[in-house]
Formats: structure tokens, sequence, C-alpha cells
């Protein structure tokens, strides 16, 4: 028995519908994605326009610290062993037996590689891999 002719029309009317869907999507999540990312990169740099500004104050206010009378004085006394006429200086010297403590190593990131498959999958279409944060 062969099918009519009206129900491979509908097949093929609905193949084509799917092909078109497909080339929709598929044409659609580059832009979709470079936008994001467009947007995630400028948000980045935002941040790092705010954070850099929030240190630009910090060090500002620090450098005018540093131009009053009690901080050279302070410094001079603990960085170089000034004293004033009068005073008597002492230094400390730790033993030679014993080391100096070892600094505590810094926490490193992770590899971008070290995450799951569907991360990877995720970051794709949220055009989170075109920007990283840093």
């Amino acid at each position: 028995m062969r099918p009519r002719y009206g129900a491979r029309r509908v097949s093929g009317l609905l193949a084509l519908a799917g092909l078109v869907a497909v080339v929709i999507t598929v044409v659609g999540i580059f832009p979709f994605r470079q936008i994001i990312a467009d947007r995630r990169s400028v948000s980045l740099a935002q941040d790092k326009l705010a954070a850099l500004a929030a240190e630009n104050e910090r060090l500002e206010a620090q450098a005018a610290v540093l131009q009053t009378d009690q901080e050279v004085e302070r410094l001079a006394r603990e960085r170089f062993g000034l004293v004033r006429p009068g005073e008597i200086s002492f230094v400390v010297v730790t033993p030679e037996g014993e080391a100096a403590p070892a600094p505590e190593p810094e926490p490193t990131l992770a590899d971008p590689g070290e995450q799951p498959w569907w991360r990877d999958l995720w970051d794709f279409f949220t055009g989170s891999d075109l920007v990283r944060d840093g």
C-alpha cells in the first residue's frame, strides 16, 4: 500500500520545517554567543576599572599619609634603625640553628580544561569560552 500524496507532502513539509529550524538555530547561536561574550567583556572591563579606581584612591591616601612627619619618623625607625639623640637601639637576631619560616604557597587557579564536559558545552552556548575572567 502506497502512502497517499497528501501524507507524503505533509511529511516533506515537516522535514523542511525541521531543517529550517535547525539552520535558524545554528545561525542564531553564533551571533548570540558573540553578543553575550561582548557584554561579559564590557562588564569585566568595568569591574577592572572600578577596582583600579579604588586602588588609585587607596594609593593616593597612602601617599598623603607618607608625607606626614610622624610617618617619616616611623619608617626611619622601622626600616633603617634610626634613633633620636640619647636613645639606645637594640637589634634582635635569630639563632643560627633556626630557619626562617617558609612563606605559604599561593593558591593556584584550576586549569580551564579541568571542568566537566557539560560545563564546556554550557560555556560554548553562552559565549563564556570567548571571554575568560582575568
